[in-house]
């Protein structure tokens, strides 16, 4: 028999960070607004207002740059403590209708609403209702992506940006997914869609009609994942993460960086804040973990549980090193 087909949800709030402070500072409305770090200094955009974004700026571009782009842009400090709490908000409405919630960042989630905790019978009427509850209670707009599964469900949501509602069907591969460049495929970094499209492959339904062989010789168990996906299969669960119990510290460079003393150097004082921060809290910790991304986006990550909890420097910049190492 057919098995159930699950009905998901990827929520995705609009600019957030941006809209957060659009909504607390009435004279930042309809002006292009990046949040982020000093265009004087290496500040990098942490996000932007759809009306920033109208000239070309977007997120993990150098502050110098955007402001070359923009020159009247207004340049905001981010506020993490206010986005971590209206996330929290917008993560309590959530669960007011399934708990089967993956949070992905403060500003998007997945929802298995397949069965809700009230009785809805179309995840299609739930997602409207939580965009409606998330204006009400917020003031801020979210998109809405909604299908039968992950992969769909977030491409969806990308579709009708800002205050989108999105929803792919089964039946609707053909017409509204397969027409779609191959660079919105979850996963498809630049280099690998250049090499599809000098193959021709430049859209979603070309690489579901590729010989999956051919996908695999070319690009591994990704290329066969990537099959899959362009023919709407995707059968991760949405997985409901407890509330993260962590603290980080991170940095972005303008230009790489891979002379070892200068990552040590960057890595001691991110260790140093986070220990800063934790003494500051009375908190302790045990798992020390790093992560590095590449010019091409892909982050690695590697962690190590200490012998007992700590919050001094030495021990954790100990761990740091060797995991840098």
């Amino acid at each position: 028999h057919m098995e159930e087909i699950r009905k998901i949800i990827h929520i995705d709030m609009d600019a957030f960070y941006a809209s957060v402070e659009q909504r607390d500072n009435p004279e930042l409305r309809g002006k292009p607004v990046i949040v982020g770090g000093d265009p004087h200094s290496r500040g990098v955009v942490a996000t932007c207002s759809y009306e920033a974004r109208a000239y070309g700026i977007h997120s993990a571009m150098p502050a110098k740059i955007a402001q070359k782009r923009c020159p009247y842009a207004i340049f905001v400090r981010p506020r993490f403590d206010v986005y971590r709490e209206v996330s929290e908000q917008i993560r309590d409405i959530f669960h007011r209708y399934t708990d089967l919630v993956e949070p992905l960042s403060l500003d998007e989630a997945f929802l298995d609403v397949t069965n809700p905790k009230i009785p809805i019978k179309y995840a299609t009427t739930i997602a409207k209702f939580i965009k409606r509850d998330i204006l009400i209670e917020t003031g801020l707009s979210a998109s809405a992506g909604v299908s039968y599964n992950k992969f769909l469900a977030k491409l969806a949501s990308d579709l009708d940006k800002p205050d989108g509602f999105y929803c792919i069907l089964p039946e609707d591969l053909e017409q509204k997914v397969w027409p779609l460049s191959i660079r919105r495929m979850m996963g498809v970094g630049s280099k690998t869609a250049q090499m599809l499209e000098q193959m021709g492959v430049d859209t979603i339904g070309k690489l579901a009609h590729m010989d999956v062989g051919l996908l695999e010789h070319l690009l591994g168990k990704q290329g066969i994942q990537m099959h899959e996906l362009s023919n709407g299969i995707d059968g991760r669960n949405v997985e409901p993460v407890r509330e993260s119990k962590s603290v980080g510290r991170e940095t972005t460079f303008p230009q790489d960086i891979r002379e070892q003393y200068l990552l040590e150097t960057i890595l001691f004082t991110l260790a140093d804040d986070v220990c800063h921060t934790l003494r500051s809290s009375g908190l302790k910790g045990r798992t020390v973990s790093i992560k590095i991304r590449y010019p091409d986006f892909h982050s690695i990550t590697r962690a190590v549980t200490l012998d007992s909890y700590t919050s001094s420097f030495e021990p954790v910049f100990d761990a740091v090193r060797s995991l840098m190492a």
